[in-house]
């Protein structure tokens, strides 16, 4: 076959290949000396996928790698000192020193940073790849994985709702025959991974992934269908990493007879070789650009150690967890009457009117109206902006992650708090970290709406409150109003954040009825109300066990114990200065919520008034939910949470 390179490009290709395996080679030295810390994950003899991939790309085509990501994210243009100097952990490093090897991010070059978690970051490529078809761009995404990835739920989701959605996506699957030490031949079943996206309605094709040629042209093969068809993609690329997993691995569940038989496939010595017998350029020529590659690296590395240990102060990294946010005045309005359903929906109709940017995600949200008949016809109105998914919670909540990077501000409906276990992976370890491990070059404007909490009969995977777990995450903000007036606030500010944000809606606070502000009213993120004022006791809640609470200090007061009632409304950031306000006036402190005690959010708040020192402090009481999964009697079930009259007791008995 004739080369499709011109010599200009040939060589170029050439180079940026040795520039990405000296890199490799020389991370690997910094590991070996011990002069680099953590771990490191390197892909020795796999240049010409990752070369490839990055000639055939457009400017503007985003990737998301995985955690062995050197070599394609110096391919794509980041320059090799600031890779070099983010492994040392310095302030010059790509991610200032908080990414390290396997967080790499580098938005100048379109890559928005690589995952640590296998097939993590298929899900966000798809919702970079939603975001580019919404704007017209005429651009796409890439989700970079590897043959272990396609084992994973995951990827099929995504695969079923790029198809679904017609979204332009390119799955590339870089099948380098292992999946850390399990070889495909044992953990994949199938001959053809790239077949499986005949089951999804998708165009698929295989190339050899060691022949910088074909991987160049089977990817503009892909590209080109892809932004005419505006359909996804599979490319299987077929590789080998000559090197281990990682920097301890010994590669004890391969033979050195196979790992010989790979290396005469080098794909640098192929493209080489080829160079010179086909007359294009003279050995002479390609040592040349090989040893001008390697000169590159090499000084690179030299001006990365200048300032190796050059590391952002501890206050510095404290201040890249979350974005700044933008300001935003609030003013009060035409009040009327509505549920707290009511007001969750008029917050979501003024914020998709107020932008296009803003747009929901969830399953039976059209027509259906929402599980909870939260969302009503809402998708007649914004039929554009409301979009029903399919039953994959994983990659719709990922997808919105993805979007979410390049400015798009979704709002995501999961229709149960239990299935946010099944969306921790991109709230927790993507959303709630972007900001900080891209040092502030990415950040995360998302709303993740969900009920939660006991009382309809729906037994125990449908009636957890998981709060608390969510609350002890790091960049992530969680929210909980209890009133219709706090529901439509908090929701319009969440959506107007710059950060990730879950925000709790307890199940039984849908009925309630209230005030409900005009469409100018905001309600602070972080800031507590005093619900109502006392004198003798605080009693601090959150969600429904605000009405509890209420109800109790109604009560009391009647036996002559005057109570104040703190509504934390936001949960992370805690507003310790209101509480702490409040225990120092009544002395005494009395904690009510409905999530299990152990490890809750109410004893961080027990924890926090004991440590802050309040001088002549009653013994605090924590009131929570039963240490027991919820139960489906209805007796049994109303049981579960603190009651009126538990409050009332605990108080009196202080």
């Amino acid at each position: 076959m004739q080369m499709v390179f011109t010599k200009e490009q040939a060589m170029d290709a050439l180079s940026m290949m040795e520039r990405a395996r000296h890199f490799e080679e020389r991370t690997d030295l910094y590991f070996k000396a011990k002069r680099m810390h953590g771990t490191t994950h390197l892909a020795i003899g796999q240049e010409a996928s990752e070369a490839g991939l990055a000639l055939a790309l457009d400017d503007g085509d985003w990737i998301v790698p995985t955690h062995r990501n050197h070599e394609v994210t110096l391919c794509r243009g980041t320059k090799p000192e600031a890779m070099f100097s983010e492994m040392f952990g310095s302030r010059n490093g790509i991610c200032k020193g908080l990414g390290g090897s396997m967080h790499m991010t580098d938005i100048r070059h379109w890559n928005a940073g690589s995952s640590a978690v296998v097939a993590s970051g298929v899900p966000l490529a798809l919702g970079l790849a939603f975001a580019q078809k919404r704007r017209r761009t005429g651009k796409l995404a890439v989700a970079i994985f590897g043959d272990g990835a396609t084992s994973r739920g995951a990827v099929h989701e995504c695969m079923n709702l790029a198809s679904v959605w017609s979204i332009p996506l390119l799955f590339y699957c870089e099948n380098n025959g292992y999946g850390m030490s399990a070889s495909v031949s044992r953990m994949v079943a199938t001959d053809e991974i790239a077949k499986r996206a005949e089951g999804y309605r998708m165009a698929w094709n295989q190339v050899d992934g060691n022949d910088i040629e074909q991987v160049y042209l089977a990817v503009r093969k892909a590209s080109d269908y892809i932004k005419k068809e505006g359909k996804p993609y599979f490319l299987e690329v077929k590789t080998y990493r000559e090197n281990g997993h990682s920097k301890s691995d010994t590669c004890a569940y391969r033979t050195r007879e196979e790992e010989e038989a790979w290396k005469k496939k080098d794909p640098i010595h192929l493209f080489a070789t080829r160079l010179v017998t086909e007359g294009i350029a003279t050995r002479s020529e390609v040592a040349a650009i090989l040893a001008s590659a390697e000169k590159r690296i090499d000084d690179a590395a030299s001006l990365a150690e200048q300032t190796a240990d050059d590391h952002l102060s501890l206050q510095e990294a404290l201040s890249c967890v979350f974005e700044p946010e933008g300001r935003f005045s609030s003013e009060q309005g035409n009040i009327h009457k509505g549920s707290y359903r009511e007001a969750i929906r008029e917050a979501l109709d003024e914020e998709m009117t107020r932008s296009s940017s803003v747009v929901m995600l969830g399953e039976d949200i059209g027509t259906y109206g929402g599980c909870f008949k939260v969302s009503g016809d809402l998708y007649k109105r914004h039929p554009d902006q409301v979009l029903e998914t399919p039953v994959s919670e994983e990659s719709f909540s990922g997808m919105a992650v993805g979007a979410s990077l390049v400015g798009m501000r979704p709002v995501v409906e999961i229709m149960y708090g239990d299935f946010c276990t099944l969306v921790s992976d991109p709230l927790i370890n993507h959303a709630a970290k972007i900001h900080f491990m891209s040092a502030g070059q990415l950040s995360c404007p998302l709303v993740l709406r969900s009920p939660m909490g006991s009382g309809t009969g729906h037994g125990s995977q449908h009636t957890q409150s998981l709060e608390g777990m969510f609350a002890s995450v790091p960049g992530l903000i969680v929210m909980a109003p209890s009133t219709p007036k706090d529901a439509k606030g908090m929701l319009k500010s969440a959506i107007r954040s710059n950060n990730p944000v879950l925000f709790v809606e307890q199940k039984l606070l849908y009925g309630t009825e209230g005030d409900i502000e005009g469409e100018n009213f905001l309600v602070p993120i972080g800031k507590a109300e005093v619900k109502k004022e006392g004198k003798d006791v605080t009693i601090v809640c959150y969600g429904r066990a605000v009405l509890t609470s209420l109800e109790a200090a109604r009560v009391l007061e009647g036996k002559g114990v005057s109570a104040e009632v703190v509504d934390l409304r936001t949960l992370r950031p805690m507003d310790k200065a209101t509480v702490f306000a409040s225990v120092r006036k009544t002395g005494r402190l009395v904690m009510v919520e409905e999530s299990p005690v152990m490890g809750s959010y109410g004893s961080d708040i027990v924890a926090s008034v004991c440590l802050e020192g309040i001088p002549l402090l009653t013994k605090p009481v924590l009131l929570g939910g039963k240490d027991c999964p919820v139960p489906f009697a209805k007796d049994l079930e109303a049981r579960m949470v603190p009651s009126v009259d538990e409050v009332v007791q605990s108080v009196r008995q202080m």
